[in-house]
């Protein structure tokens, strides 16, 4: 069995399909079936369903996916540690909600200081980054905090105060009630604090609108589309400018810290301990609002 199998395996179980998984890896079709098969001949049972609509795991691929997966993180693991420097460099793939209104200060300081560092970054919602730092796909990530996963380890970053924001004409918490929410996907920490709150009051939404970034949010919330939750310190230029209105509501809902979360067994290297001390020096520091 070598590498490049396990790599091929996993791209077919995530792609579900032979031909989407030799677009993404830019292999031929029929070098892809021939590996399947003889990663299955060699394991001795069949790893895929095969039906029209493409393949999906059998219960014995579901346990390959999982071992695969802890596999291929050991052998990028095992070069960091042999490649590690006092000088950071190589990849650094990083994940954040889209509300961390001081990530553009984290990675100016932190690009200008280490150029060696190739340095990515995707955004999405609370659980599902987690599970990307789980599964090691992410080296680390920017999320809500929620309840401490045992294989992760979390730094603090900053506390935030979470307001319900509706346009310019909505002076108070009666008028909004029934407004529609405006909210990223399911999954999101802030979004999941708002249920929690409509919940206790007894209000069942009568509309809920899902949106995949905070600039159209907040823009759709202006032009009175409807309502959402969102960090104080995200939407204080659009109140200054008097485009929305904020309203608070009990600290058990609003009060939320933003921590960066990484594999707790995994190596510590330069490159990522470089990127956690920048983040921890730049509290006091300016943030850069939103252009809208």
């Amino acid at each position: 069995m070598e590498f490049k199998d396990l790599k091929i395996f996993q791209m077919v179980a995530q792609k579900g399909t032979i031909t989407e998984a030799a677009k993404e890896l830019s292999y031929v079709q029929s070098n892809i079936t021939s590996r399947i098969k003889k990663l299955e001949a060699e394991m001795n049972t069949a790893l895929f369903n095969r039906h029209n609509r493409g393949m999906t795991l059998t219960p014995e691929g579901k346990k390959l996916l999982v071992y695969s997966e802890k596999i291929l993180a050991l052998t990028t693991e095992m070069k960091k540690v042999v490649q590690s420097k006092t000088e950071p460099a190589g990849k650094l793939e990083i994940g954040t909600v889209e509300t961390v209104i001081k990530l553009p200060v984290i990675l100016s300081s932190y690009s200008k200081k280490y150029k060696n560092v190739d340095l990515s970054l995707l955004t999405g919602v609370t659980d599902q980054l987690q599970n990307d730092v789980l599964h090691h796909r992410l080296d680390g990530a920017f999320v809500t905090e929620i309840q401490q996963h045992p294989e992760l380890v979390s730094h603090n970053v900053f506390q935030e105060e979470l307001v319900l924001l509706s346009d310019k004409t909505k002076t108070s918490l009666e008028q909004i009630k029934e407004e529609p929410i405006l909210c990223f996907s399911e999954g999101c920490g802030y979004r999941a604090r708002l249920a929690r709150w409509y919940k206790d009051q007894n209000i069942t939404p009568q509309k809920l609108m899902e949106f995949g970034t905070l600039e159209t949010i907040l823009g759709s919330v202006t032009m009175g589309l409807g309502i959402t939750f969102v960090p104080k310190s995200a939407v204080s230029h659009l109140e200054e400018r008097g485009l929305v209105n904020c309203h608070y509501l009990p600290e058990k809902y609003s009060k939320v810290n933003t921590v960066f979360i990484r594999r707790k067994d995994a190596y510590l290297t330069s490159t990522l301990e470089k990127f956690i001390e920048t983040f921890e020096q730049i509290e006091g520091e300016p943030a850069y609002p939103l252009a809208y």
